[in-house]
């Protein structure tokens, strides 16, 4: 049995990277910062921050661009993906990302704002179905930066 499968609670580090395929298939680029607090071996607090590229498709991507801003909390549920390509000085590169599967955004602004927001957020989700498929090709440059 396999199983490729993430978690991250995070906060954005920047706005979302969103922009339409030639084929018409939205894609956006979240990019994530995550926090693991721990002690060292003499009892100090530390803190360490791991960042994530976030990949997301279709409609789900949309709707990342359209809630999900700067500082924002978001829950990541997808799976790890590994990028191999050629930089143009011909050395072999190698990086990691997260295709999401499913986006659950976190609170932001005022409660009058953020149930608002949920309105539009739940009539938007009647649409998506998480797990949809994405049809179209593209290839590893498409969403390359």
């Amino acid at each position: 049995m396999n199983l490729n499968k993430v978690f991250l609670i995070g906060r954005l580090t920047q706005d979302v990277d969103f922009r339409y395929l030639p084929s018409g298939t939205a894609l956006a680029i979240l990019n994530v910062a995550t926090n693991r607090v721990y002690k060292d071996r003499v009892g100090n607090l530390k803190e360490e921050t791991e960042y994530h590229k976030v990949v997301a498709w279709g409609k789900l991507a949309e709707l990342a661009h359209k809630y999900l801003s700067k500082g924002r909390l978001v829950f990541v549920e997808g799976r790890i993906h590994s990028r191999n390509w050629l930089d143009s000085q011909g050395n072999k590169k190698l990086s990691y990302e997260i295709i999401a599967e499913n986006i659950r955004f976190g609170p932001r602004g005022s409660i009058i704002e953020t149930e608002k927001e949920l309105e539009n957020l739940e009539a938007d989700l009647d649409v998506y179905k998480p797990g949809e498929e994405i049809e179209g090709d593209f290839s590893d440059l498409d969403i390359l930066y």
